[in-house]
């Protein structure tokens, strides 16, 4: 369990979750137009300091995102825009309370769920809200427990993760339960019964230590098949000796491309901090080539180590703002600074931290949504901000 907790720890600082900049000091701006660049330009600033947590986007006209204020995880409401404005909005009063922001959950493309997370009575569990395009109603079936990773292709094929052993699916009329093989910590679906789940194992080949203590967790991956879960072969990974402390690896996430490939990520990591000459973090990159897991050919430059969060019929958008074109062209997205109008000085540093992004159903414009982190000397703040695509010409 050590290892896994790690594995998650540095899945995190990664930006698996976000999507922030390169670097935090590193400012920036638009860049001339050419055929090559890409920017996020702001759509909608909002007039709070703190963050968008989450966003959904039912249509041009219809997108939702939660906002916390002062960066902390109280005071979380919604925002919707119309097609005309954006206007903030209380949570439904279908939903149950939750200690932290509430997460938007698309289904398929036309139905929104929100549900809450890590709340404290049990009975809260069981009340989660849908957007019907007018009006909040409660959910009438959400899935038992406290939900991890959340899939939803459809209204009537949606999976999730309820805890490290079990998955949950609805078709439409009940949710059915599964056990996986393994621990898992992700989801992607690739297809109708297609559906792969990634994670790591505590027994079996490459777990055994000697004079270390514990075990040796390995990288572990699962498919659904229409029928059941079976484990997948999966590539092990191991230090030299002598063993670092507490070693362990995993995979941390899957990733369906558009026709049907899947990627997977992890890292092999450590307990830091114990030893000298430690050895590196070894970072997983694999791709399921139709009958085994193989490495992943290398990116070039800033996207080498980064992973995908988003597809368009052009290439992979990458944590940190990158782009993977298709044709192997690696690009850093650009960004407008925030007007001074805002509180940001024309001397701020200034870092764009993305939680989702999103296409526009039949649309070809992408939209992201979280915040600017400003600082500055005396005023530092968070501007919560939705940000849409631009294409260089």
């Amino acid at each position: 369990m050590a290892a896994v907790a790690v594995l998650a720890t540095a899945f995190t600082a990664a930006g698996c979750g976000a999507t922030p900049e390169d670097s935090a000091g590193r400012d920036d701006r638009r860049s001339s137009s050419s055929a090559n660049s890409l920017t996020w330009d702001f759509d909608h600033i909002a007039d709070f300091s703190g963050k968008f947590a989450d966003v959904a986007v039912l249509a041009g006209d219809d997108i939702w995102a939660v906002g916390t204020e002062n960066d902390g995880n109280s005071d979380a409401h919604l925002l919707h825009y119309d097609g005309r404005q954006w206007k903030r909005e209380p949570l439904p009063e279908s939903l149950g309370s939750t200690t932290y922001p509430p997460k938007l959950e698309e289904i398929g493309e036309k139905e929104l769920w929100l549900r809450p997370q890590s709340f404290e009575d049990p009975a809260e569990a069981s009340r989660w809200a849908k957007w019907d395009g007018d009006r909040w109603t409660a959910v009438p079936n959400p899935p038992p427990g406290n939900p991890g990773d959340f899939e939803a292709p459809s209204a009537d094929d949606v999976w999730t993760l309820t805890d490290e052993r079990t998955a949950q699916h609805w078709d439409g009329t009940r949710w059915t339960a599964t056990r996986l093989p393994y621990e898992a910590t992700d989801l992607a679906v690739a297809g109708p019964d297609d559906v792969w789940a990634v994670g790591s194992r505590s027994t079996g080949p490459g777990t055994e230590t000697e004079g270390n203590g514990g075990e040796y967790g390995q990288p572990a991956s699962m498919h659904w098949d229409g029928t059941s879960w079976k484990a997948v072969d999966t590539p092990r990974f191991r230090f030299d000796e002598p063993l670092p402390p507490e070693p362990g690896a995993g995979l941390g996430q899957v990733f369906a491309l558009d026709g049907g490939e899947v990627r997977a990520y992890g890292i092999n990591t450590f307990n830091h901090g114990e030893v000298e000459d430690e050895p590196a973090d070894q970072l997983i990159r694999l791709r399921w080539n139709g009958s085994k897991w193989a490495e992943q050919k290398s990116a070039p430059g800033g996207c080498a180590l980064r992973i995908p969060v988003g597809q368009d019929d052009k290439g992979l958008f990458l944590d940190g703002n990158w782009y993977l074109a298709d044709d192997g062209r690696c690009v850093k997205i650009k960004r407008e600074r925030l007007p001074v109008s805002t509180g940001a000085r024309k001397t701020s540093n200034q870092s764009l931290w993305l939680e989702e992004i999103h296409r526009v159903p039949g649309t070809d414009d992408w939209l992201g949504a979280g915040h600017v982190q400003v600082n500055q000397s005396g005023d530092p703040f968070g501007a919560p901000v939705v940000v849409r695509l631009k294409r260089g010409g």
